[in-house]
């Protein structure tokens, strides 16, 4: 697998992280959370010499999906979403893009995943993990080969996504990093939505034992 980071600065000013994925033998590529620049991973894309197959998206907020159309329009992929952050794709209300930029932006996803759903990108495979909280339907990929995790804005280095935004919930956030993400093998690596990245090990604390955030 090669991962490629680009740090994507949105209105809200904390710039957003687009992931991009290349298995190396099909030369298939995912996109996850494009909200813009998308001339860069345009670039990226035939830098690698990929196809476009996938654009994830982690959940429906402006600041991870504005780049969506304008990539779509030129690299092709399939949009894939959640099932239950669908909706807010093409709901100002809920994915706040008047808020980020002065126009709403509408999408339809292609394909809705649930849960525990598996994709494949050649050879890698990606599980669906639902993790409601920031909103109803967020989600993360985790890689088990590759000991990673995409993990949205659901966890972060040293703390969490907010919980006060439209479908957002503390205690399903709670429930979700407690019960979904700090099962997985500590040395796993959480790539989020924001910041910097970190691993399992390091985040057991805050949330198993109730220590301070990371500095």
């Amino acid at each position: 697998m090669i991962l490629k980071e680009l740090k994507i600065d949105t209105w809200i000013g904390d710039p957003t992280n687009c992931y991009i994925i290349l298995d190396e033998d099909s030369k298939e590529i995912m996109v996850i959370d494009p909200v813009g620049d998308v001339d860069k991973i345009e670039e990226m894309i035939n830098i690698l010499k990929g196809n476009l197959k996938y654009i994830y998206l982690t959940h429906c907020h402006g600041d991870h999906i504005m780049g969506v159309t304008e990539l779509k329009n030129k690299c092709g992929g399939k949009v894939l979403i959640q099932r239950f952050d669908a909706e807010g794709l093409n709901n100002a209300d809920i994915n706040l893009t008047p808020y980020i930029i002065e126009k709403p932006i509408e999408l339809e996803a292609d394909s809705r995943v649930d849960d525990k759903d598996l994709i494949h990108l050649g050879n890698l495979q990606f599980k669906i993990i639902h993790t409601p909280g920031h909103t109803k339907g967020g989600s993360c990929l985790y890689c088990e080969s590759e000991k990673c995790l995409f993990s949205g804005d659901t966890i972060f280095r040293g703390t969490w996504g907010r919980t006060d935004l439209p479908t957002g919930s503390r205690k399903d956030i709670m429930e979700s990093i407690v019960d979904k993400i700090m099962i997985l093998p500590e040395e796993t690596i959480v790539y989020p939505g924001h910041g910097l990245s970190t691993k399992i090990k390091d985040e057991k604390p805050i949330y198993l034992e109730l220590k301070p955030k990371l500095p």
